[in-house]
């Protein structure tokens, strides 16, 4: 398929269906919304809510808001699944405009005005911008600057911001309504990574992903050390699963944390035989030390920040390297 022209979207102000997929998200479900419904955009907006089985008020939140404002639109999502729920919630909107957004992160009032303009601008298929990690707490804070420095995620533009053009994939998601459904929309196989495989699939069918650093989205990191691991295990396992299934979609980046693991754990253990083979293991080390100081605003964040970088490095590293085939099949 061709890449589509900025006219396709078919007015200068379209209508714009946002979509969440929410679970368990009661402390911060109405400020997304708020965020959402407070928007500068002159266009219709609707907000679709795809509600998994939450263990917390997030429902009766979700169902106070609706009734309070007719734009909001519920849907039951029965598995909670993250694919799952963005899917139920693209089938339900008829808009040709898709924004995702995510039950903890906010929007700054302009979002969706930049958001529409991009698009008419590029004629990209999807646009994103900067997952911007603010935290509440020291351990929320220490992880939000490790998120948002390259010492701890790499050199990748939605984390660390850098000149708008062409990306491989972006953080959430304006897409053209049309290049979603095109696609079949998002893998429901993919418990995680689905932006990344979803974004090759676009730009496999002709489409341009575009990140601008003007789309700014205020993330909230993971409040504890255990919660972090999990979460960067996941990517890993994940992000395994993306390059079994699409060739050429690995780089350096992304083989840095599972080679660390790899040569930090043969170096401890080597080192016992020959001490001078401690050496990568200490660089390594020396290396968190030099992070740390670079990225900490504070004592106490540089404390907490010598546990949040290895936990981030590492966690990705191990899920990288143990994720099973199982996962998902390999492409045919």
């Amino acid at each position: 398929m061709a890449t589509p022209t900025p006219e396709l979207i078919g007015s200068p102000l379209p209508a714009i269906s946002v979509i969440l997929p929410v679970l368990n998200e009661e402390a911060h479900l109405e400020g997304a919304v708020h965020s959402i419904l407070s928007q500068d955009y002159k266009g219709a907006i609707e907000v679709i809510l795809a509600i998994g089985p939450s263990r917390d008020r997030t429902l009766e939140i979700a169902q106070e808001i609706s009734r309070k404002d007719s734009r909001v639109v519920l849907v039951d999502s029965p598995t909670g699944r993250t694919a799952a729920g963005l899917n139920l919630a693209l089938h339900k909107s008829q808009s040709p405009v898709v924004v995702r957004v995510d039950g903890h992160a906010q929007i700054p009032s302009d979002y969706l005005r930049l958001v529409v303009e991009i698009l008419n601008a590029t004629g990209a298929v999807n646009v994103g911008g900067v997952m911007a990690a603010v935290g509440t707490t020291a351990f929320e804070r220490a992880v939000a600057g490790a998120m948002r420095s390259p010492l701890g995620v790499g050199a990748s533009r939605f984390h660390t911001g850098g000149e708008a053009g062409e990306v491989d994939t972006v953080y959430l998601g304006a897409f053209r309504r049309e290049a979603l459904l095109a696609i079949g929309g998002f893998d429901e196989r993919f418990t995680r990574a689905q932006d990344w495989e979803l974004n090759f699939r676009l730009r496999e069918n002709g489409g341009i992903v575009y990140f601008d650093p003007r789309l700014h989205v205020t993330y909230r990191p993971r409040s504890t050390v255990r919660a972090l691991a999990k979460q960067y295990f996941e990517y890993g396992r994940w992000r395994r699963v993306v390059s079994r299934r699409h060739s050429g979609t690995i780089n350096l980046r992304y083989l840095a944390p599972p080679c660390a693991l790899a040569g930090f754990t043969i170096s401890v253990i080597a080192g016992f035989i020959a001490p001078i083979l401690f050496t990568p293991a200490a660089i390594y080390l020396l290396f968190v030390l030099l992070a740390s100081i670079k990225i900490a605003t504070s004592i106490r964040e540089y404390i907490l920040l010598l546990a949040v970088i290895p936990t981030m490095h590492f966690a990705w590293g191990a899920g990288f390297i143990s994720s099973p085939k199982t996962l998902v099949p390999a492409a045919e």
